[in-house]
């Protein structure tokens, strides 16, 4: 069998055809008319009130720390266990992390924990649903309403999931998703902003345009166009747009494809769970996720060393994820605090994610299901 990567870039549908497209109608920068047909897209199908395509995740947060005008000093209360963008685009603005444990059961971060995390600096909740499963946003909301708190959405793996009936994403002041290649819906770089508080509409669009006024400019309500705020090039190029925009058109296909897998692996793997071999993901049942990963929890660090070998030499690429943000140089450095955050740190050793991705077959996920058998036994 060849070798099964952990993750493989996939074409689906009019991807090429429509960067041609992009190209005849003589506009590759951004703003084009892909780029607003992903916006409209995305606004339709999940209801979001307005969305900003930007050329990153990391971009769509940078851009939600600004509109939150977070200030030199400013907390933010984050999970540990995430990307480092995810707090680096506070920090950017003056913002000090306080990072809070995550749940054992979704490895989200932990609700119960957040109220007392809140200090008088403390001025956004930014929770990040880990492989495309909800936080407990009610919660969330109604210690954020009470003490007069933002909520940013990290919704980075979260494209297409809901939490109860609603689309991660649209739920806070502002959410952010990511269409990097490793993500359910893909144009190699990309991201968006979903901005569902008015209050950051018109503002949202000129910090995304480099601090001018260009869109009210487009629109006829100015008549020139001028600096008005800070800002930075947040947009994508039309190339990026059109390649996205022939994914979303297949969405349904695609989500079909990975929960199909997502469930065979859950299937095939139950046994070894009941036998105390490993652990399965959870998603709670009001949490609809999007199969963006299949991952396993081993024993310990020296259990999941030794499987990465196993598979590795049958050909098969399984990762790790994040080390754990308390903990590294730069968070020690931020917080001058060390942080004991204990279900974090002992996940982050234990947790593997499995290859999953639009074009594994069945015979592939049955060769990577028996070869975690055959190790486990």
């Amino acid at each position: 069998m060849e070798k099964i990567p952990f993750n493989k870039p996939y074409i689906i549908g009019k991807e090429l055809y429509y960067i041609a497209q992009a190209v005849q109608n003589g506009h590759l920068s951004g703003d084009g008319l892909f780029t607003r047909k992903c916006n409209q897209w995305l606004e339709e199908h999940f209801g979001a009130k307005k969305v900003l395509l930007t050329h990153s995740c990391t971009a769509a947060l940078e851009m939600a720390a600004i509109l939150c005008d977070i200030r030199p000093g400013d907390e933010f209360i984050v999970p540990s266990y995430t990307f480092v963008s995810t707090v680096n685009a506070f920090v950017l603005r003056g913002g000090v992390p306080v990072f809070v444990d995550i749940r054992p059961d979704t490895l989200n971060i932990d609700e119960k924990q957040i109220e007392a995390a809140i200090t008088p600096k403390t001025r956004v909740i930014v929770p990040v649903h880990y492989a495309g499963v909800g936080c407990d946003m009610d919660t969330i909301m109604e210690i954020a309403k009470r003490h007069r708190l933002l909520v940013v959405e990290d919704a980075a793996q979260g494209v297409c999931a809901a939490y109860k009936d609603k689309y991660l994403g649209t739920i806070g002041n502002l959410g952010c998703y990511s269409f990097h290649e490793t993500k359910n819906f893909i144009s190699g770089e990309g991201g968006a902003l979903v901005v569902n508080d008015e209050r950051f509409f018109d503002r949202a669009e000129i910090i995304r345009e480099k601090g001018t006024n260009r869109s009210q400019f487009f629109r006829g309500m100015v008549d020139k166009y001028t600096w008005v705020d800070i800002g930075s090039s947040y947009l994508p190029s039309e190339m990026v747009a059109a390649f996205l925009y022939a994914q979303l058109e297949e969405s349904g296909k695609i989500t079909e494809k990975r929960l199909s897998i997502w469930n065979e692996y859950h299937r095939r793997l139950e046994p070894m769970e009941k036998a105390g071999k490993l652990r399965r993901p959870v998603s709670p049942e009001k949490c609809g996720h999007n199969a963006h990963m299949y991952y396993i929890l081993l024993r310990d660090l020296k259990e999941r060393t030794a499987l990465i070998d196993f598979l590795k030499a049958r050909d098969i690429l399984p990762v790790f994820h994040y080390v754990p943000l308390h903990s590294a140089p730069k968070g020690l450095e931020l917080c001058g605090k060390k942080y004991s955050l204990p279900v974090t740190e002992e996940y982050a050793d234990r947790l593997l994610r499995l290859p999953c991705y639009y074009e594994l077959t069945p015979e592939q996920v049955d060769f990577i299901c028996r070869s975690i058998a055959e190790f486990a036994s």
